[in-house]
């Protein structure tokens, strides 16, 4: 029975790693191997071979295998950043070398309209194989996506490039009384995980930080100045409430999530 519940919690382990990460189940296994070698006797032993060979890989090796599959990591620059420094070690931070060049060419575009805003961004795809998925999104999975932080502002209107919550996702900017609220038809509808992302806030934060129209605004015209970009996710009323008009921004679907806590794009 003994070896059974160690069978079982070996599966669980692999399969969790391999949702989260895409490599760490395998890391894993290659962890266990490695652990069983080493004679002297601690509890953080399997654990510590683990994350140490799992940082190894993740920084050594597997840019160097996504190249022969035409991805690469998001590049980061003075105003390119991650919002959650786990997007990289959990390496959904990879794209196509054309999104990358895009990501590059709004931030300069961005640059130029408000130099005061960097390009935040959460998860792109993974590393390896089209059609992997990246959980919990439905379409993250040829290299081709990424999703970008909202702009956020003190009280007295200054950008501030930090974010509402630890992942980035969860903190909705919520319609207004008089905007067309998308979230509560989907949810009536039955579409229970529409708004599952607050559930992955990882913690929120910055809590007196404000919804930048002005700022959201400008990196919304810096995506769409982009002709590499084929469509935008954007919840409907933060579309009106920014006065965008443009048919590659679109509504998402209710089998989605929501999207207004990020901007999600995708190239053609």
């Amino acid at each position: 029975m003994k070896t059974v519940l160690k069978f079982l919690l070996h599966f669980i382990l692999f399969g969790l790693l391999t949702i989260l990460t895409q490599i760490g189940g395998i890391v894993y296994l290659v962890s266990l191997f490695i652990a069983k070698k080493i004679k002297k006797r601690v509890w953080y032993k399997t654990s510590g071979v683990f994350i140490l060979t799992y940082t190894v890989f993740t920084f050594l090796f597997v840019p160097l295998f996504a190249s022969l599959n035409g991805r690469q990591r998001v590049i980061s620059t003075s105003n390119v950043e991650a919002v959650n420094l786990l997007t990289v070690w959990l390496n959904r931070n990879y794209v196509t070398v054309d999104m990358n060049k895009c990501i590059s060419e709004v931030s300069l575009e961005l640059t130029k309209l408000n130099p005061d805003i960097k390009l935040r961004y959460l998860d792109a795809c993974f590393p390896f194989f089209d059609g992997f998925p990246l959980l919990p999104h439905l379409s993250h999975n040829d290299g081709k996506k990424i999703d970008f932080s909202l702009i956020y502002e003190d009280g007295s209107g200054k950008i501030i490039n930090k974010s509402k919550s630890n992942s980035g996702y969860g903190v909705f900017e919520d319609p207004n009384t008089k905007e067309y609220n998308q979230a509560n038809v989907c949810l009536k509808q039955g579409y229970f995980q529409y708004d599952f992302p607050k559930y992955l806030t990882l913690g929120q934060k910055n809590a007196d930080l404000h919804f930048s129209e002005k700022g959201t605004s400008d990196l919304m015209q810096a995506i769409l100045l982009n002709s590499r970009i084929e469509k935008v996710f954007i919840e409907p009323h933060l579309k009106s409430r920014l006065g965008i008009i443009d048919s590659r921004v679109r509504f998402q679907g209710c089998r989605s999530v929501r999207h207004d806590d990020h901007i999600h794009i995708q190239i053609k």
